[in-house]
């Protein structure tokens, strides 16, 4: 029987392989990721809203090269590389995906890189730190919690489903109420954070017994969260870095049947904090 992991397509398709095409030329700048991870669509997401040129690296994380392990140990996406001086010399790896798009932030902080996607004042940006940290520390696991539900769990569908909505109304209670952003008019990295997962969120739909469960016509609170995802949904920067919809169907039925190796779902399997 084939791994499940290494036997993924190797490949972006639809709208992520027309980027890809578009970032394949050599850069000093390089994003390697993998098109099915959620952590590498949230760093191509911040290299598109900044609008800062880099050259993208389609690999499989599951086989992992010498090349690319001695840049990362870990083995992980994304990994960026970063050129040592202007000249474009050399080579200094950062991995992590929150970790990058900071830096991505930070780096390219002029005007002809957007609008900042984290406030300048000091009490607002740990603010939208301390809920970037609730999406990686609360949201994040309790998706893949009900994604990989399996009868043999301890803990019931329902009781996956009800901590995932949990942590998503704690979030959406804290979203500026004009929006349609966390943060109000313009998109930030706390919503970069997310988008990823949001848009996979119909794959819970697809493959769990009474799917997402949260209702269209619900309370208040819900009636803000359908604002924020038609954002997310509508925006250019997420269509672009998203492949074909059936290409996460496949990759993601290792995770609905819990049969995956990846250390995101041992990470979950196991009840640890995820890599």
């Amino acid at each position: 029987m084939p791994n499940v992991d290494t036997s993924l397509p190797p490949e972006t398709t639809g709208a992520a392989a027309d980027l890809a095409a578009r970032h394949a030329a050599d850069h000093p700048l390089k994003l390697y990721g993998g098109w099915f991870c959620p952590f590498v669509q949230r760093s191509w997401i911040t290299l598109v809203e900044k609008r800062i040129p880099h050259q993208y690296i389609e690999i499989n994380p599951y086989r992992k090269e010498a090349s690319f392990l001695a840049m990362n140990p870990r083995g992980l996406v994304p990994t960026l590389v970063v050129p040592v001086d202007a000249s474009g010399k050399g080579q200094k790896p950062l991995f992590e995906s929150s970790i990058i798009s900071e830096y991505l932030e930070e780096a390219y902080a002029d005007e002809k890189h957007g609008p900042a996607l984290l406030p300048k004042e000091p009490y607002e940006k740990a603010r939208a730190r301390l809920w970037i940290d609730h999406i990686s520390t609360r949201i994040i696991p309790a998706f893949y919690k009900l994604l990989q539900h399996t009868a043999d769990k301890p803990f019931s569908i329902d009781e996956a489903r009800e901590e995932l909505h949990r942590h998503i109304r704690a979030f959406t209670e804290q979203m500026d109420p004009k929006g349609p952003w966390f943060l109000g008019e313009q998109i930030s990295l706390v919503d970069i954070s997310l988008a990823p997962w949001a848009k996979r969120l119909w794959l819970i739909d697809h493959y769990k017994p009474g799917g997402l469960g949260i209702s269209k016509d619900g309370d208040a609170v819900w009636s803000r969260w359908k604002t924020w995802m038609d954002a997310v949904e509508g925006r250019e920067s997420v269509k672009a870095t998203w492949s074909a919809d059936e290409r996460y169907l496949a990759a993601y039925k290792r995770y609905a049947d819990d049969t995956t190796n990846s250390l995101v779902g041992q990470a979950t399997r196991q009840g640890n904090r995820l890599p």
